[in-house]
C-alpha cells in the first residue's frame, strides 16, 4: 500500500523531469514523445542516477494515460466512421497480424527458442500501439482518412490481440484450444461488443445532451470521465483491455453531437497522464538486458518495421486506397506497445517464456516507439519514392485499381450475386478450415497414426511415417485447388460488379482492365486466407512448407498480374489516344461542362478509365509553367492525367516532362476523392513573389 507521500513524490519527478526533457527536445525540434522516454529512463531504476520514481505508482498512472488517450481517440471517431473502414481496417489487419505472427515464430525459432516462445514472439509483435500512433498523430497534425483508417486497423488488431491471449493462455496451461472452445470465445467478445454498443446508443448520447444543456463545463467534463471510466472498467470486467473500453466509450459520447466541447474539456487532463504513460515506457527500459539480448531485439526491430510496412500497405491498397495512403498507413503503424508487454507478461505468468522474452518486447517497443514520429514524418516521401520508382504499368494499374473498387462498392445490390458471394466465402473459408485441420490433426497424431499403420501393415517405422505423411498431402491437394478455386471465382464474380462486360456478341471494351482486376482480388482473397493459415500451421509443420506452397501460388498469380497490367497499359494508352482525338476536336470549347459531357460519352465506351474529369488551369495557377513530374500530382494524389488538350494546337497524352501552361485542360482519371485532391492542387492559386528591396 502507497502512501499519499510516495504519491505525491512520484507524481512529482515524473512531471518535473518530464517538463525539463520535453522543453529540450522542443528546443531540438524533436518529437516530444522522445522527451518523455528519455525522462522515463532518467528516472527509471536501470541508469545510475539518483533519481528513481516508485514504477509501480508510475505504471497505475499510465494507466489512467492509456484510458485518458483512447477516449479522445474514440470522441473524434465516432462508431459511423469505423463501420465506413470497417472492410478496410478488418482485412488489413488480418493480413498484417497474420503475417508478424509469422516472421515472429520464424525469427524465434532460428534464434534456438521453444515452439511457444516463437509462438509468444509472434504475438508480441503483431499488435501496434494505439496510444503511441495517437500521440504521435496529434503532435503532426495528422487527421482525415489516413487517421480513419489507421485507427480503425489498430481497433481490430486490439480484438485480434483478445483472442490471442485467449487462446495463448489455453495453449500454455495445457488445455489446448479445440473448435467449440475457440468459437465460445469469439462469440462471447461479439455479444459484448453488440450489448456495449446497442445500450450505449439508447443511454449515453442522451445523457451527454442532457448534461450539456445545462451549460455548466466542469459537470459535462465530470459526466464524460465517469462515462469513460465506468466503461473502460466493464470491458476490464469482461477480460478486455480498459483501453478497448475507453475507445467505445468515446464513440458512444461522439455520437451525442457534443464531441468538440467534450474534446475540448478533456484535453489538458489527457495530455498531463499521456506524458506518464510514455514515461513509464522509458523506465521499463533496462539498458543491460537491452545489451545482452541487443541482436534478437536489433532483428525483431527491423522485422516490425519492414513486416508491419508491407502487411499494412498490402492490406490498405487491396481494399482501394492508394498507394500513397498505403505506404503512409504501413509506416505510421510499425511499432508495438502496451499489448505487446501484456502479452509478454502472460507468456511469463504462464511459465511459458524465458525471463528474456520480457525486456526484449520492451526494448523493440522503446525503439519503435522511437522511430514512429520519424516514420510518420517520412511517409510521404517515401510514398512518392515508390510511386517514381514503380515501372509505368503499375503506376497505371494503381492509379486506376482505386476506381474500380469504388465502383464496386457503389454498384447496386443483387440477390442472385449476393448469394453466389456468400456461397463462394464459405467454401473458401471451409476449405481454409479443412486443410488447416488435416495439417495440425497430422502433426498432432502422426506419432499414433505411424505406430498403426506399421503394427498392421507390417511395414518399417519410416515408411510408414512416410506413407502417413504422403496420404496427408494427397487429401490436401483438394482443399488446396478448392481455395484457389474459389478465390478466382470470388475475383470473377466482383470483377464483373465492378467492369460489366457488354451485351454478347459486342466488342467487350473492360475486358483488359476486367483481367487485372480479377487478377487482383484472387491475389487479395488468397493472402487473406493463405497468410492466416501459414501462421496458424508453422508450429506444426517442419521447414517452411505452407510457406512455399503460399509462395509458389503468389508467383504465379504475380506472373498474370504483370501480363495483365502490361494489358491495361495498352488498354490505357489506347483510351488516352481517343480522349486526346475527342479534346482535340474541341478545341474552341471553354466551357469544362462541355468537356465533362464529351468525357462522360467516353466513359461508357471506354469503360475501365474511372471517371475522367476535365480540369482548366487558370493563369494564377501554381501549376502553370511546372512539369508533371515536379507537380508530382500522381504521387501526392493518386490521380493520373490521361490528356491535355491545350488551346487551337490540340491536345497530347502527356509524359512526366510535359509543362502545363495556362488554359490548358487536363482530363484526371482516379477516384472522386484523388480527383478532388488533385484539383486542389492544380487549382491552388500561384504564391505572390517577394518583392524586390
Amino acid at each position: 500500500m502507497h502512501g499519499a507521500h510516495d504519491f505525491l513524490k512520484a507524481l512529482a519527478m515524473v512531471l518535473c523531469v518530464a517538463t525539463v526533457t520535453s522543453v529540450l527536445f522542443q528546443r531540438l525540434r524533436q518529437p516530444i514523445v522522445l522527451g518523455y522516454i528519455i525522462a522515463g529512463l532518467i528516472i527509471g531504476p536501470h541508469v545510475p542516477i539518483p533519481l528513481v520514481a516508485d514504477p509501480a505508482i508510475v505504471h497505475t498512472l499510465s494507466e489512467l494515460g492509456v484510458i485518458l488517450l483512447m477516449f479522445s481517440l474514440g470522441l473524434e471517431f465516432s462508431l459511423r466512421k469505423l463501420f465506413q473502414v470497417g472492410p478496410t481496417a478488418g482485412v488489413t489487419a488480418v493480413i498484417q497480424c497474420s503475417l508478424m505472427i509469422w516472421l515472429g515464430f520464424v525469427v524465434g525459432r532460428a534464434f534456438g527458442w521453444t515452439t511457444l516462445e516463437s509462438f509468444f514472439t509472434g504475438a508480441i509483435i503483431a499488435i501496434s500501439s494505439t496510444t503511441i500512433i495517437a500521440k504521435a498523430f496529434d503532435e503532426q497534425g495528422i487527421k482525415g482518412k489516413l487517421r480513419e483508417i489507421v485507427v480503425g486497423v489498430l481497433i481490430v488488431e486490439d480484438l485480434i490481440a483478445i483472442l490471442l491471449m485467449a487462446t495463448l493462455t489455453a495453449v500454455s496451461s495445457g488445455a489446448g484450444l479445440s473448435a467449440g472452445q475457440l468459437t465460445v470465445t469469439i462469440g462471447r467478445l461479439a455479444l459484448f461488443l453488440v450489448g456495449l454498443v446497442v445500450i450505449g446508443l439508447l443511454l449515453i448520447p442522451r445523457v451527454v445532451r442532457a448534461v450539456h444543456r445545462l451549460d455548466r463545463p466542469e459537470t459535462l467534463l465530470v459526466t464524460s470521465m465517469g462515462i469513460c471510466f465506468a466503461i473502460a472498467l466493464l470491458a476490464q470486467e469482461f477480460g478486455y483491455s480498459v483501453a478497448l473500453g475507453a475507445f467505445l466509450a468515446g464513440s458512444l459520447v461522439a455520437e451525442s453531437g457534443k464531441e468538440k466541447d467534450v474534446e475540448h474539456l478533456v484535453q489538458p487532463v489527457r495530455d498531463v497522464f499521456a506524458s506518464i504513460f510514455f514515461v513509464s515506457v522509458g523506465m521499463m527500459i533496462d539498458p543491460a538486458l537491452v545489451a545482452q539480448h541487443w541482436v534478437a531485439v536489433a532483428v525483431l526491430t527491423v522485422v516490425v518495421i519492414l513486416g508491419k510496412l508491407v502487411g499494412v500497405a498490402l492490406g490498405v491498397f487491396l481494399t482501394g486506397n492508394g498507394t500513397r495512403t498505403a505506404v503512409q498507413s504501413g509506416l505510421s503503424l510499425a511499432q508495438i506497445g502496451e499489448f505487446s508487454f501484456i502479452i509478454a507478461a502472460l507468456g511469463l505468468s504462464l511459465n511459458a517464456t524465458g525471463q528474456f522474452l520480457y525486456p526484449v518486447a520492451v526494448a523493440v517497443s522503446a525503439i519503435t516507439t522511437l522511430t514512429t514520429p520519424f516514420l510518420i514524418r517520412a511517409a510521404g516521401p517515401v510514398a512518392n519514392f515508390v510511386d517514381r520508382k514503380l515501372p509505368k504499368p503499375l503506376q497505371t494499374f494503381a492509379a486506376l485499381y482505386g476506381s474500380w473498387v469504388e465502383g464496386l462498392r457503389a454498384a447496386p445490390p443483387q440477390k442472385t450475386t449476393g448469394a453466389r458471394m456468400r456461397r463462394m466465402l464459405r467454401l473458401l473459408l471451409l476449405d481454409a478450415a479443412m486443410l488447416a485441420a488435416l495439417v495440425i490433426g497430422t502433426s498432432v497424431f502422426l506419432e499414433r497414426l505411424t505406430t498403426t499403420v506399421e503394427n498392421r501393415g507390417g511395414l518399417g517405422a519410416s515408411v510408414a511415417r512416410l506413407l502417413v505423411i504422403g496420404l496427408a498431402s494427397a487429401l490436401a491437394v483438394p482443399f488446396l485447388v478448392g481455395i484457389v478455386r474459389m478465390a478466382r471465382g470470388l475475383g470473377m464474380l466482383l470483377a464483373e460488379l465492378a467492369l460489366p462486360p457488354g451485351a454478347e456478341g459486342k466488342l467487350d471494351r473492360a475486358a483488359a482492365p476486367r483481367r487485372a482486376l480479377v487478377v487482383t482480388l484472387q491475389l487479395g482473397s488468397l493472402l487473406l486466407v493463405g497468410v492466416p493459415l501459414v501462421a496458424l500451421t508453422q508450429p506444426f509443420i517442419p521447414g517452411f512448407q505452407g510457406a512455399a506452397v503460399l509462395l509458389v501460388q503468389l508467383i504465379v498469380l504475380a506472373v498474370g498480374f504483370w501480363r495483365s497490367a502490361t494489358n491495361l497499359q495498352g488498354h490505357v494508352r489506347a483510351g488516352s489516344q481517343v480522349i486526346v482525338s475527342v479534346l482535340a476536336s474541341q478545341s474552341h470549347v471553354k466551357d469544362e461542362e462541355q468537356h465533362g459531357e464529351q468525357l462522360k460519352t467516353l466513359h461508357a465506351i471506354l469503360p475501365g478509365l474511372g471517371e475522367p474529369t476535365p480540369v482548366r488551369l487558370e493563369a494564377t495557377s501554381r501549376a502553370v509553367g511546372r512539369s508533371l513530374a515536379e507537380l508530382n500530382l500522381r504521387g501526392m494524389t493518386g490521380a493520373t492525367v490521361l490528356a491535355i488538350q491545350r488551346g487551337e494546337g490540340g491536345a497530347v497524352v502527356p509524359t512526366a516532362q510535359e509543362v502545363l501552361r495556362e488554359g490548358d485542360v487536363l482530363a484526371l482519371a482516379g477516384t472522386h476523392e484523388a480527383i478532388d485532391a488533385a484539383r486542389a492542387v492544380l487549382e491552388a492559386p500561384r504564391e505572390p513573389e517577394a518583392a524586390v528591396p
